[in-house]
């Protein structure tokens, strides 16, 4: 049996490639604004909101028909920078896609494992090959509905059964939402004040998971985690930055050959920090296990001036799920934090480009009326060079000259 990892677009990328998703030759990016991918998404669907604080450029557009997710965001209004990757292309297409509809968007909620014996994605008795696997619809196509709603906040709720591979059905509630934060919020959230002249995009979901049957969840039976991820817009002078544990044997704890290893030249790895190449040119996946992952993963666009940030919790001893395409001998060691950068696939084609910052919960044996909550906060930033040094030195004691460096790599 052929056993493989996924996770998130990754699986896109892979339903792209098998006929799951929209494709096309690798074209150069053209440049959107916030308006720009706004009017098209009120084009396309119904259910279209944009969160703003009265006064300020800054904001952020969700969508109920695609589970509640996080399009895009921007710190300078409608002919602002637009920080999520959309897939214009399936979005236009008006068609739902076998396996997964990729619609893209800087934060969308799923749930794990996908795969495994207590896997999500699969149904029992079938191997662990893609003609198998699907993204559930709870996840996918369903729409979910608004139960309150202000200038600055939306909440959004849906339910639902679902069965992982070993057979055990979940009857579970969903609720999200998604708030835009104040200055204040971000200097709390940072433990620092912005440098002058930074210009800001910050908003927290809050993701609820509810045991909504008459029975426990059981490890034994599979557990679930919450599972968000972000698809961004990338370029030739952006690196993903992720901070994990400074402890002995830490590069244990950090995978990077899920694709293949990745090359020295795109991935480097410090005492308690990574850099890993976001151009959306070479395809490949890393992955941070508990036992390391810190907070603040994020990214550096030294060609746009931008920094991202996300602020999640990690579990150090926490049950994580794991996503393996195969027979698993340890389903709950997982990892906390994935990136992924996107690349051209075998056959030329490209749904992208796009890279992906990742983060899930810990999985918990919920009680009927139980509820798993997990929260993360995501962060953007534009400034000038000066400022974004001072940013980046306070979050991560990261000078700009070394990702400089890190880029110039051939």
């Amino acid at each position: 049996m052929k056993s493989f990892l996924l996770s998130g677009c990754l699986a896109a990328g892979l339903a792209a490639c098998n006929g799951g998703g929209t494709t096309h030759e690798q074209q150069p990016m053209k440049p959107v604004n916030f308006g720009e991918d706004v009017a098209f998404l009120q084009q396309h669907l119904k259910n279209v909101v944009v969160l703003k604080h009265a006064g300020d450029s800054s904001g952020l557009v969700v969508t109920g028909d695609y589970q509640a997710r996080v399009m895009t965001s921007t710190t300078g209004g409608n002919a602002g920078k637009s920080f999520g990757w959309i897939n214009y292309d399936l979005v236009d297409s008006q068609k739902f896609a076998p396996h997964i509809n990729a619609f893209g968007g800087e934060e969308r909620f799923w749930l794990g494992p996908e795969g495994g014996q207590y896997a999500l994605f699969f149904p029992p008795g079938k191997t662990f090959d893609f003609v198998n696997w699907q993204t559930p619809g709870l996840i996918d196509t369903a729409h979910y509905a608004v139960t309150a709603q202000s200038d600055t906040a939306i909440t959004y709720q849906q339910q639902g059964t679902l069965q992982n591979y070993k057979g055990s059905s979940f009857t579970l509630q969903i609720s999200r939402t998604i708030r835009l934060l104040g200055n204040s919020e971000v200097t709390a959230q940072l433990g620092f004040d912005l440098p002058a002249g930074i210009k800001s995009i910050a908003y927290e979901t809050d993701n609820a998971v509810t045991n909504s049957g008459d029975s426990t969840w059981q490890e034994q039976n599979g557990l679930l985690s919450i599972w968000l991820l972000g698809m961004f817009k990338p370029s030739d002078q952006t690196a993903i930055v992720a901070p994990f544990q400074h402890i002995p044997n830490a590069k244990q704890h950090i995978t990077d050959d899920y694709f293949g290893k990745i090359s020295a030249q795109n991935l480097l790895i410090q005492d308690s920090l990574l850099l890993f190449r976001a151009d959306g040119k070479s395809r490949g996946k890393l992955g941070l296990s508990p036992l390391v992952a810190r907070r603040g993963a994020g990214s550096i666009d030294l060609q746009n001036n931008t920094l991202t940030v996300l602020f999640y919790e990690v579990v150090p001893q926490g049950r994580y799920v794991n996503s393996k395409w195969e027979q698993q001998k340890e389903p709950f060691k997982g990892d906390a934090v994935n990136c992924y950068n996107d690349g051209p696939l075998a056959d030329g084609t490209q749904m992208g480009p796009f890279y992906e910052v990742e983060s899930s919960s810990d999985a918990r044996a919920l009680n009927p009326g139980e509820t798993l909550r997990y929260r993360q906060v995501t962060m953007h930033f534009e400034g000038d060079t000066k400022a974004l040094q001072a940013l980046a030195a306070q979050l991560w004691q990261l000078p700009l000259k070394e990702v400089e460096q890190f880029l110039a790599k051939k």
